[in-house]
Order: C-alpha cells, then sequence, then structure tokens
C-alpha cells in the first residue's frame, strides 16, 4: 500500500502544515525551505545581529513544532508564521534590555566571514558590469541602514509587508493595533525611507 502522497511545489503551505501535523516531516523541512530565509531576513534587519536572529528563527521553528497539532488555517500559513516571529522578537527587545540600541550588533553584515553580506545578497546581479554592481550594492547597504533608522513600530510594520507579503489588515492585527494605525505606520515608513534614500532616486 503507498504512502501518503510526497508535498509537492504547488501544494499551499496552509496544507503542507496540516501535512506536517499529521506526522509528515518532510512538509516541515519543505515548510522551512520556503519560508526560513524570509523570516531570518525579517529578524536580521530588526536586531541586526546574526547570532541573534539564528537563535530568535530557531526559536520560531520550534514553536510551529509545539504548535503543529493546534494549527488551524483560518489565515494564511505566513501570517501565522510572521505573527509568531514578530512576537518573538518584541519578546527579545523586552528580556534583552542591552540590545535595545539599534546600533548594537552593528557588524552583523560584517561577522566572521561565515555568512554573506547581506547588502550584497540584496543587491540584484544587473548584467551591467562591476560597476553596476558595486552601485547596486550600495544602494542595498544604504537601504539596510535606511530600515534600521525607521521608528521600531513603523520598522515592523513595513517588514511585515515586504517580507511576509501581508496587508495592511494582517499587518494591524498581527501588531494589535487599529487599521489606520498600520496604515499610518506603512506610510510614514515609506515616506521616511524616500527621505533618507533621496540620493538614489
Amino acid at each position: 500500500m503507498p504512502g501518503p502522497a510526497a508535498i509537492t511545489d504547488v501544494e499551499s503551505d496552509e496544507a503542507a502544515m496540516q501535512r506536517f501535523a499529521a506526522g509528515d516531516t518532510d512538509a516541515f523541512e519543505r515548510l522551512y525551505e520556503r519560508h526560513g530565509l524570509r523570516v531570518w531576513r525579517y529578524l536580521l534587519r530588526h536586531v541586526r545581529d546574526t547570532s541573534v536572529a539564528d537563535d530568535l528563527l530557531q526559536d520560531v521553528w520550534f514553536a510551529v513544532a509545539r504548535q503543529a497539532q493546534q494549527y488551524r488555517p483560518t489565515a494564511r500559513f505566513t501570517t501565522w508564521l510572521f505573527t509568531m516571529a514578530h512576537h518573538r522578537m518584541v519578546d527579545h527587545w523586552r528580556t534583552a534590555k542591552t540590545h535595545l540600541s539599534l546600533e548594537a550588533g552593528n557588524d552583523a553584515e560584517t561577522g566572521d566571514g561565515a555568512s554573506p553580506s547581506l547588502a550584497g545578497t540584496l543587491a540584484a546581479d544587473s548584467g551591467f558590469g562591476p560597476l553596476r554592481q558595486v552601485i547596486s550594492q550600495e544602494m542595498a547597504g544604504a537601504m539596510l541602514d535606511a530600515i534600521a533608522q525607521l521608528p521600531p513600530e513603523q520598522r515592523a510594520a513595513f517588514l511585515l509587508q515586504v517580507e511576509a507579503d501581508m496587508s495592511v489588515q494582517e499587518i494591524a492585527l498581527t501588531t494589535g493595533v487599529a487599521l489606520e494605525t498600520a496604515r499610518s505606520r506603512l506610510r510614514y515608513a515609506r515616506q521616511g525611507l524616500r527621505r533618507m534614500l533621496k540620493e538614489y532616486a
């Protein structure tokens, strides 16, 4: 008798999570492959420290595993996942007082050489040669610096939109604020980023 069908790239995240809840560990691995890097980037752009982001990411996926049996697909899996990541990040700031400054862990992009520069991964290979590649990487680095300078609430709203592809309504639910507050935070975040990055416009 054949076993359950393998999870495929076209299968929804929600179905994959239900498979995992039923004991299919391959489904969990596929979900991690799909979304692990996105969640890590979201966390890193808040904490600016790769080791802290690594620890938080591990906590998030442990929570996914622990809560699998209680998971119900009432919202998109990614909304549920990034909501957990957001709450874990907020808990981190509440307990790790020494990391409250945005400048803390500012070596996140240099590190010990074990992982590539985040700015480098954001700089798309334009195909226009080394000069364009350097300019692109410079813009990516400036974007990361600008995001780090946003007020925490605006930064969270912006990253939930660009990393988790959340709607304004989903951002409001995740961060526990009114819809208009979430909309305002996104508007101010975009205005702030445009102001800080105007030389690249």
